[in-house]
């Protein structure tokens, strides 16, 4: 049944005619509690909160299904403007882009270009660009993109996903490269993704202790205790430095944790999503989370003081879609 939500979600997150009409609901089901606004000054507020407390941040100014080189543009433009802004404000922030809103596939050189500009400015300013990872699709295109930057700039570094056979592998060719490991967030096929929980955890511990032990910066991100728990002891045992790494998380997920592992001394950084494009990242969030389902239904159909509310159409369609789903998923596992 977890598995058949998740894919719902991960199958929502790719509908263009959803994204599409999001923007023009604005925030709905629940997405203001992992998206931090739509615009760069709310963002900033967020992120000088964050700061105050020991917390650096990193920003992604969200966006999807780029389909020509003006919408590309414009997105190169914003994330110029975001780099001017954290310079501006002295905030302890960098920023995570995605190749796909750049015009990776639109033209691999104008894609290339767009991030020059975006790389030039951001090594004025100090400030370090790390480019998402989307789907396997794009997986390929965008570690040669990376090696093609790192022969010009060193302030770009990716991310690996340890849901991936290759993971290990490709972590070792970019051992000199400032990485971000995560688990992964998108629905891949066993042909080249694990598919249990259990075989994922294992690729990033594995990683992360070969990470941690090597020369390179590297962020954790993970959410599970677990895992922080035991990388923590492998830290201490190790006598690593508190230099070497940072974890981090999701914007709106165990805050309390946020808090807590930097007061306790080590180097912590949220990831903040913001942007008027927010609901495929929302989708894929749900989708790691299924049991956050409940703020789908509730949002879409009561206000704040539990009155019903008359939301957009496509809006309910999405709340009861997942309920029949569900509902069949139950029948299907007493059957």
């Amino acid at each position: 049944m977890a598995n058949l939500t998740r894919d719902l979600f991960i199958g929502l997150s790719n509908n263009k005619l959803l994204n599409t009409n999001a923007k023009k609901w604005g925030f709905r089901l629940g997405a203001e509690k992992f998206v931090a606004g739509t615009n760069i000054e709310s963002v900033i507020e967020v992120v000088k909160e964050l700061n105050s407390k020991g917390i650096s941040a990193t920003l992604d100014n969200l966006g999807e299904f780029v389909a020509d080189k003006s919408e590309a543009g414009m997105a190169k433009d914003e994330i110029i403007q975001l780099l001017e802004t954290i310079h501006n404000e002295n905030l302890d922030c960098h920023v995570s882009v995605k190749l796909t809103q750049l015009g990776l596939d639109i033209e691999r050189d104008f894609c290339i270009e767009n991030m020059k500009e975006i790389l030039d400015r951001a090594y004025e300013y100090d400030i370090f660009i790390n480019i998402d990872m989307e789907k396997y699709l794009h997986y390929e295109k965008t570690l040669d993109v990376l090696h093609i930057l790192r022969k010009q700039y060193t302030n770009v570094g990716t991310v690996i996903q340890s849901y991936l056979y290759r993971a290990e592998e490709d972590l070792e060719k970019l051992k000199d490269v400032r990485i971000r490991l995560v688990k992964g967030a998108y629905k891949e096929s066993e042909d080249v993704a694990y598919q249990s929980k259990e075989e994922i955890d294992r690729n990033f511990i594995v990683m992360a202790k070969d990470r941690l032990l090597g020369d390179t910066f590297t962020s954790i991100a993970t959410h599970d205790h677990n895992i922080i728990n035991e990388l923590k002891q492998f830290i201490e045992e190790n006598q690593i430095s508190k230099d070497k790494f940072e974890f981090q998380m999701l914007y709106g997920f165990r805050t309390e944790m946020h808090d807590g592992l930097a007061e306790e001394g080590y180097n912590f950084c949220t990831y903040i999503p913001f942007g008027n494009d927010w609901f495929g990242y929302f989708m894929r969030r749900l989708a790691e989370r299924p049991q956050n389902m409940n703020l789908v239904l509730k949002d879409t159909f009561y206000t704040k003081d539990n009155k019903l509310k008359k939301e957009p159409i496509i809006a309910g369609m999405l709340a009861i879609s997942t309920v029949i789903l569900l509902s069949k998923c139950n029948k299907k596992k007493k059957d």
